[in-house]
C-alpha cells in the first residue's frame, strides 16, 4: 500500500486522515523530561544512589513542569487538572508527580541524615516512604502512555504498548544516566558491568516494543497504516530510521557490547540513547493521525 492511497487532509471536509496537532513538541519535551527523570530516580533508587535520585527529581520537577506550562493556555488554572483522578490519567499522573517528589525528597533526606533513627520512627516508616516514592515514580514513567492509549481516534496510540514503551524507554534512559553519574560520583553505588548488561537488555526490549507497536498499528486500521508508513517510508522516514533506530538503538548497543568499561564509549552511547528516545517522543506525536470520520470503500 502506498501512502498516497489514503489521502491526508487538513482542515477541510474531505474524507481522509488528519494529523493531530494538539500535542506538539512542547508536550513531547514534557513527556521526555518527566519519564527520563522518573526513570533516573527509579534506577538510582534500586542502588540507594542519592545523587541520581536527586538529579531525577530535578529533571522531572523543573523541566517537565516548565514544558507543561509552555503548552497550557492558562497556566494558573493548571492545578484543576488534578481534580479528576477517578476518570483521568492526567489527574492520576499529576498526583503521582506530587507523591514522587514529596516522598522522594523524604527518602533522600532519610538516606543522607538517617532521620528515621534520629527521630525514633523506626525502619518501618522509612521503608514505607521509599516504597511510596518508587511506586509513584513508576506511575510517572507510565501514566503519559496510558493517557495516549485512551485516544481511540489515533490507532498508533490506542494500544497497551504505548505505556509499555514509556516504561522501557524511561528505564533505559534512567539506567544509562545512572551509569554515567555513578562513574563520576564518589558514592560508586552501582556496578558498571551490571548496569551495562541491563542497558543492553533494555535496548533489546525497546526494539521489540517498537516493532510490535508499528506492527499492531499497521494491522489495526487505516489510520494506523498511514502512521506506520509515515515513519517507515514517508516524511519521517529519515528521522525515525536514522535517529530512533540507528542512533537510539543500534549504535549504543554496539558501543556498549564492543567497548565494555570504556567511559568515552559509554558517554557516546548515552547521548545516542537519549537522542533516539527524544526522537521517538517527538515522532510518535507527529505521526499520530486521526482515523477518517467516514469511508466510502
Amino acid at each position: 500500500m502506498a501512502i498516497q492511497e489514503t489521502k491526508i487532509v487538513g482542515d477541510s471536509f474531505q474524507v481522509g486522515v488528519r494529523f493531530q496537532r494538539y500535542w506538539d513538541t512542547s508536550m513531547a519535551n514534557a513527556f521526555f523530561c518527566g519519564e527520563l527523570g522518573a526513570g533516573l530516580f527509579f534506577i538510582s533508587y534500586l542502588f540507594n544512589f542519592v545523587s541520581g535520585m536527586v538529579a531525577g527529581m530535578l529533571i522531572t520537577g523543573i523541566f517537565k513542569t516548565y514544558f507543561h506550562m509552555t503548552h497550557m493556555g492558562v497556566p494558573m488554572k493548571s492545578w484543576r487538572a488534578i481534580l479528576r483522578p477517578d476518570r483521568s490519567w492526567i489527574s492520576r499522573g499529576l498526583m503521582a508527580i506530587v507523591f514522587y517528589l514529596v516522598f522522594g525528597i523524604a527518602h533522600c533526606l532519610n538516606l543522607t541524615f538517617h532521620l528515621d533513627t534520629a527521630w525514633g520512627l523506626g525502619s518501618t516508616v522509612g521503608y514505607i516512604v521509599q516504597l511510596l516514592a518508587a511506586f509513584a515514580a513508576l506511575v510517572v514513567m507510565t501514566y503519559q502512555g496510558f493517557a495516549m492509549s485512551h485516544s481511540k481516534a489515533i490507532s498508533l496510540w490506542n494500544t497497551i504498548l504505548m505505556p509499555i514503551s514509556s516504561l522501557t524507554y524511561s528505564l533505559t534512559g534512567g539506567a544509562v544516566l545512572t551509569m554515567l553519574l555513578v562513574n563520576l560520583s564518589p558514592e560508586k553505588a552501582a556496578n558498571w558491568e551490571f548496569l551495562t548488561g541491563g542497558i543492553l537488555l533494555l535496548l533489546l526490549i525497546d526494539a521489540l516494543v517498537l516493532v510490535s507497536l508499528l506492527y499492531s498499528a499497521n494491522k489495526r486500521s487505516e489510520g494506523g497504516r498511514v502512521s506506520t508508513l509515515l515513519l517507515l517510508t514517508g516524511i519521517y522516514r529519515q528521522a525515525f530510521l536514522y535517529l530512533v533506530v540507528g542512533a537510539g538503538l543500534i549504535l549504543p548497543a554496539l558501543l556498549l557490547w564492543l567497548l565494555p568499561g570504556n567511559f568515552a564509549a559509554a558517554l557516546l552511547a548515552a547521548v545516542a540513547i537519549l537522542a533516539g528516545y527524544y526522537g521517538y517522543r517527538v515522532l510518535v506525536f507527529k505521526a499520530g493521525v486521526y482515523e477518517p470520520m467516514t469511508s466510502f470503500r
